[in-house]
């Protein structure tokens, strides 16, 4: 694997934490309390995207992250709206540097794979920001693991290489057991899943029947709809409760202890909500508590028509 760093050398942290919520849920004030408590805690891994609240989490993360800038390992991402054409991405770019008041970043994510756009295009433009020194690391995000491997196969051609991809990963949705977490053990790929808490699902708070996302939102409560993910929430509940610690803790942990090499981004609305997120960071994942959560869902059948012969 890519030996990622900051820019002063320090290994990244076990978490990565995530600002969609800076200049949204969190004003500036819950946003630099968040981003104190997460720097207190040790981490050192900031996550934004050009359009995060309409580029507020940008512009509350940049100098927040500017005086330490070479103890921060920067992650950002582009390409969400407007497709992989270097033109788009260009000008995404330059908002991105204008909102964050920052030249250079560490980690340079495609937000979503473009059918539209010739990979070679859109890799060439990555590769030209890398050559210049404008980022460090290629990253993709909600790619499927054959997008990754075109994407990478092509990387080589130039002289790079993906260096971490971003897929959705939590105890109930745990698709990327089959093919992506594999494929990018086998690619040296650190993998930064986002949504451990599965929309706030797996915090508990809906066991009780409290109201958030999943009643709020129409595409979370349909992703988040089939009872037995419901059940499996009650289920690391009432274990949370035996162990004396939170459910959304042991959703973070289990996440941060998969075999493959994974940094589970974390995010919150207050210092609050996130205290239990953080707690992951310090908690001891032993195999067998790995095992008994990992039993609370389904385990994802391999990527075979050929099951009977396993």
């Amino acid at each position: 694997m890519t030996d990622l760093t900051t820019r002063n050398g320090a290994p990244l942290s076990r978490l990565t934490f995530g600002t969609m919520q800076f200049g949204g849920g969190a004003d500036a004030t819950a946003s630099r309390a968040m981003y104190d408590a997460a720097r207190a805690a040790g981490i050192n891994h900031f996550d934004t995207a050009v359009g995060y609240t309409d580029g507020a989490s940008e512009t509350l993360l940049g100098p927040m992250v500017a005086p330490e800038r070479d103890d921060i390992y920067l992650a950002t991402k582009l390409g969400n709206t407007g497709g992989s054409g270097v033109a788009n991405l260009t000008a995404q770019f330059d908002q991105v540097r204008r909102q964050l008041g920052l030249d250079t970043v560490d980690l340079l994510y495609l937000h979503r794979f473009d059918d539209d756009t010739p990979l070679e295009e859109t890799f060439t433009f990555m590769a030209d920001l890398q050559s210049r020194g404008l980022i460090r690391h290629i990253g993709v995000s909600n790619y499927a693991a054959w997008q990754v491997m075109k994407a990478q196969t092509v990387c080589a051609t130039l002289g790079t290489q993906i260096n971490v991809m971003q897929p959705m990963y939590n105890l109930v949705k745990r698709q990327a057991e089959v093919e992506l977490l594999p494929m990018a053990a086998d690619q040296g790929i650190l993998t930064c899943p986002y949504s451990p808490l599965g929309g706030g699902l797996l915090t508990g708070k809906y066991v009780g029947g409290g109201t958030g996302r999943l009643t709020e939102n129409k595409m979370y409560a349909d992703r988040y709809a089939p009872q037995w993910m419901h059940d499996s929430a009650a289920a690391l509940s009432s274990l949370a409760t035996d162990l004396g610690t939170d459910p959304a803790t042991l959703a973070v942990a289990w996440v941060a202890a998969s075999p493959h090499a994974v940094s589970p981004i974390i995010s919150a609305r207050s210092t609050a909500q996130l205290a239990p997120s953080l707690a992951a960071e310090a908690f001891d994942m032993t195999p067998d508590l790995y095992a008994q959560i990992s039993a609370l869902s389904p385990t994802p059948a391999p990527a075979t028509d050929r099951l009977e012969e396993l």
